[in-house]
């Protein structure tokens, strides 16, 4: 195992000085460096939590031991772990002979100039260590005084549904302030505008939970049933809940007949009033069984995994750019005969191929390269019609590395001779055997896309928060094509129960037909039933 002594750790300085003054000769703006050697344990922890400092839960314990076992097994090895910080800290296994540390180097430089410059990073917390060190002591405060099962028990599942965010809306920032015309309820049903922190526990401060009490401002949320009990509307129904309202909107209804005023009424009562996409931040805000430690670990989660959500949307890119420059910078470089051969290797098995997945750093480099390639070398067309210049391509892919997520990178710039260049294809198990099952152009491309939309995970929203006016969660599941995973469905419901305190539904689609997913304490299981 190679070992890092001082004159390997000076020739190692000396390299990581001469790679950042070529990548910054190559246009790339990163964050200050700091560089940390560690053992492998260390860099399989790191990589298993996330971070170098976060709670505890078995989650990640079970994520350590698969990455420590692989790496035992040599089945994988992780060379560095780069975080998404002012300045930017980079782990470099302690294990990597010099040469691998300098691509290494040179890889990290590309993702900081990617977190810094990205679009999508732009409103990411950079002390999110500090941060989250901070988090982590909160959550160990809990254990203490409401015992570790009890912590971990509610962890699991706040856990199961933290996917579940929406990071870029403005509601994140100034509360659940929907603006509709007729408010539900005759009040200012949903509005608060921020939840603060004690500044002694940093437990949260919220007002009374119970249904009934207090004053402040949950006391019309309080009061739901008995103002749509006095409500001239009358019951409001499963239907009624289910109709849309666009914030702000003006009624439809007014001088069109009772009818249609009277379906405006409906429609406005809504809870909430449109889709809601966050879920977790809507039951964090909304459930009237938590208690104060409980909303702070939920907080808690929303927060880090806003953190981590512009990574999830940009998993090809991100890698792609970092690779795209590691090949130039390590070109650049004045290597040796036997050097470059080793870099070739190395850089072959970053690069290479897989039959089962898509390889990010492959699919990402390849995008990036033909960008430049188009706009290096535009035709007669392009450039009378788009006023496009020979040699705008390293000016153009700065421009993608700013301003596009996956989603957008691979509708806008997977060409049909990327496709056919890497030999991508879609295949599905079919009678116990894996198969190919297309490799037409537009049907690859559709399902790579499919599966980075919403960074690769269904969309879930929030469609009712008082279904069948009894509080009763429903969510809804955006159908695009891929059915949901039952089990996990029968596994995510009582969680959700658990956190909402009421019964909870999931609207899906199973075999072509709409379908409701139940859970009650009653039955004690998920039920499921067929709807029109």
């Amino acid at each position: 195992m190679q070992r890092y002594d001082g004159s390997e750790r000076r020739a190692l300085e000396r390299a990581i000085g001469e790679i950042s003054e070529i990548a910054r000769g190559f246009g790339l703006d990163f964050f200050p460096m700091r560089y940390e050697i560690v053992p492998a344990d260390v860099m399989v922890a790191i990589g298993s939590y996330g971070m170098p400092s976060r709670f505890t839960h078995w989650h990640f314990g079970k994520a350590f031991q698969r990455m420590k076992l692989s790496y035992d097994l040599g089945l994988s090895k992780i060379y560095e772990l780069v975080i998404n910080t002012d300045p930017c800290y980079a782990f470099l296994y302690e294990g990597n002979a010099l040469l691998q540390n300098k691509l290494i180097v040179a890889h990290v430089l590309a993702h900081s100039d990617f977190f810094k410059n990205n679009v999508y990073f732009s409103g990411t917390n950079r002390q999110m260590m500090e941060s989250m060190a901070n988090s982590a002591e909160r959550i160990r405060h809990y254990e203490r005084i409401y015992g570790m099962k009890q912590v971990e028990a509610f962890l699991d599942a706040v856990l199961s549904i933290q996917e579940h965010i929406d990071p870029y809306s403005r509601a994140r920032e100034d509360g659940f302030a929907w603006e509709v015309e007729e408010r539900p309820f005759e009040a200012t049903l949903i509005q608060e505008k921020s939840i603060s922190r004690d500044a002694h526990d940093s437990a949260l401060t919220f007002g009374k939970y119970a249904t009934g009490q207090g004053s402040g401002r949950y006391a019309d949320l309080w009061a739901l049933d008995a103002r749509l009990t006095e409500d001239e509307g009358g019951a409001m129904g499963e239907g009624a809940a289910r109709q849309e309202v666009r914030p702000g909107r003006n009624k439809s209804g007014r001088g069109e007949g009772d009818d249609r005023a009277k379906a405006d009424r409906t429609s406005a009562r809504r809870f909430p009033p449109e889709d809601e996409k966050d879920v977790l931040l809507f039951i964090l805000r909304y459930s009237t069984v938590l208690e104060p430690w409980q909303r702070d670990v939920m907080t808690i989660v929303h927060d880090e995994m806003r953190y981590f959500w512009p990574q999830i949307e940009t998993k090809i890119m991100n890698e792609g750019w970092a690779t795209y420059w590691h090949q130039r910078i390590m070109r650049a470089l004045d290597l040796s005969e036997a050097e470059t051969i080793e870099y070739a290797k190395m850089n072959a098995q970053v690069t290479a191929p897989s039959r089962t997945s898509v390889n990010p750093y492959l699919l990402g480099l390849k995008i990036f390269e033909a960008i430049e390639q188009a706009y290096d070398n535009p035709t007669e067309e392009q450039m009378r019609r788009f006023g496009m210049k020979k040699g705008e391509g390293r000016e153009k892919i700065f421009e993608v590395r700013e301003i596009e997520n996956d989603v957008s990178f691979l509708r806008n710039y997977l060409t049909d001779d990327v496709i056919r260049h890497l030999d991508l294809y879609v295949f599905a198990e079919e009678k116990d055997a894996w198969r190919i099952t297309t490799k037409d152009i537009e049907k690859v491309r559709d399902a790579l896309i499919r599966a980075r939309t919403n960074g690769g995970y269904p969309t879930i929203v929030v469609r009712d928060g008082d279904f069948g006016r009894r509080g009763e969660l429903l969510l809804s599941h955006i159908y695009d094509g891929t059915e949901l995973d039952t089990r996990y469905i029968e596994k995510t419901l009582p969680y959700v129960h658990y956190l909402w305190g009421r019964p909870v539904h999931l609207e899906t689609v199973l075999e072509g037909g709409a379908v409701r997913f139940s859970y009650n304490t009653e039955r004690g299981e998920v039920t499921k039933e067929k709807i029109g």
